[in-house]
């Protein structure tokens, strides 16, 4: 039995024809920027967040690199990012010229650690950037208590984890502004690109709108320098046919978490550990990823047998090529390192069936017991 990693047709088919309506309604009207989609779309999401505003953007990336413009961050400021994560997260710092300062990750979490990311604190720290990482809340309430006096926003990367809660409030909720992905493979994807950046303040909302469009108010008068980061009425329009189904997806993700976690049980597969749901938050698995041994050998086992897997991720930011100006060297973040050398990510899409999970773990326990 061959087992994808992602099966989006399975999502596609059953709402094949309300998302090619919703494309042929936005074609029709011949609006493609702005308009009823995205103020639509906008506003569904505020209300699911549990946010006054919610801004559409263009990618995940971007609604970081606007969150980040938006307090004005540049050449000479430190933002604190975790090691271990997608290389958006950092790259939207250097991207702006300011400088990455790297943490290390919870050992169970895979989260950054948030001893170590108070540790990083200095003078020159102008954000803090916590990952919600594969789906599950970072430990935020010790980083905001931390930030707060120090006037330092908190801006939460929540690209893997919309609808995930922490402490019963939804992520991108907690700091200064949340930043969201809707890349086709998240929990809620779209047909391409897009994002979105959330925040309780007005001032940080009109600033946000004001980065995504130029810095443009009203046509043509700009009171900053800002970028094209807006998102397609088009994207809008097929993530509002998928929004109210999100809920029942990460339900269905959850659910299949927990089936993993028997199948492994009974296989009685102990070099394998499983991702560890913290206290108080919600895990709705954008990945289900687990840590074993001899890993790259066991995903080419998998691979072979037509297993669908994948890494995330395999290089730290501190050891790529192009931080290597940051002056990092290997050692630096052990548990990231081990986290890099050790994850594998298996299916975990809401569609799964039963008899694909069994195939998922009755490979990986082939490769192990033989």
């Amino acid at each position: 039995m061959t087992v994808p990693l992602l099966d989006l047709q399975a999502q596609y088919a059953p709402l094949r024809q309300a998302l090619l309506d919703a494309v042929t309604r936005v074609c029709d009207s011949q609006r493609f920027i702005g308009g009823p989609e995205v103020e639509g779309l906008e506003r569904e999401l505020a209300a699911d967040l549990q946010t006054p505003h919610a801004i559409g953007m263009s990618s995940g990336t971007d609604a970081l690199v606007a969150a980040l413009m938006a307090f004005n961050i540049g050449p000479g400021d430190e933002v604190i990012t975790p090691t271990y994560s997608f290389f958006a997260t950092a790259g939207a710092v250097a991207r702006l010229g300011a400088t990455p300062v790297l943490v290390d990750s919870e050992a169970d979490t895979f989260n950054l650690d948030p001893a170590a990311t108070i540790a990083a604190i200095t003078p020159r720290t102008k954000a803090i950037i916590p990952v919600h990482l594969f789906g599950q809340a970072a430990e935020l309430a010790p980083i905001l208590a931390a930030a707060a006096p120090r006037n330092i926003p908190v801006i939460e990367d929540a690209a893997q984890a919309i609808g995930c809660l922490y402490h019963g409030k939804p992520v991108g909720s907690w700091g200064a502004i949340g930043c969201f992905s809707f890349f086709p493979s998240k929990n809620l994807g779209g047909f391409g690109d897009g994002g979105l950046a959330t925040s309780t303040s007005a001032e940080l909302a009109h600033r946000l709108k004001l980065i995504r469009n130029h810095g443009m108010e009203p046509k043509y008068y700009h009171h900053m320098v800002g970028a094209n980061f807006r998102i397609d009425a088009l994207q809008a329009a097929v993530l509002r046919i998928k929004r109210p189904y999100l809920a029942g997806w990460s339900t269905g993700r959850r659910a299949n978490a927990a089936r993993y976690r028997a199948l492994f049980a009974d296989a009685g597969l102990t070099d394998v550990v499983l991702p560890v749901e913290a206290p108080d938050r919600t895990h709705i698995y954008n990945q289900f990823v687990i840590r074993v041994p001899q890993r790259d050998q066991l995903r080419a086992h998998l691979d072979a047998a037509g297993i669908g897997c994948e890494v995330y991720y395999p290089v730290p930011f501190h050891l790529q090529e192009c931080f290597a100006g940051l002056g990092y060297q290997a050692g630096a973040f052990p548990v990231a390192e081990r986290a890099a050398q050790s994850s594998l990510a298996l299916p975990i899409y809401p569609e799964l069936t039963e008899a694909q999970q069994a195939a998922v773990v009755g490979a990986i326990r082939t490769f192990y017991r033989g």
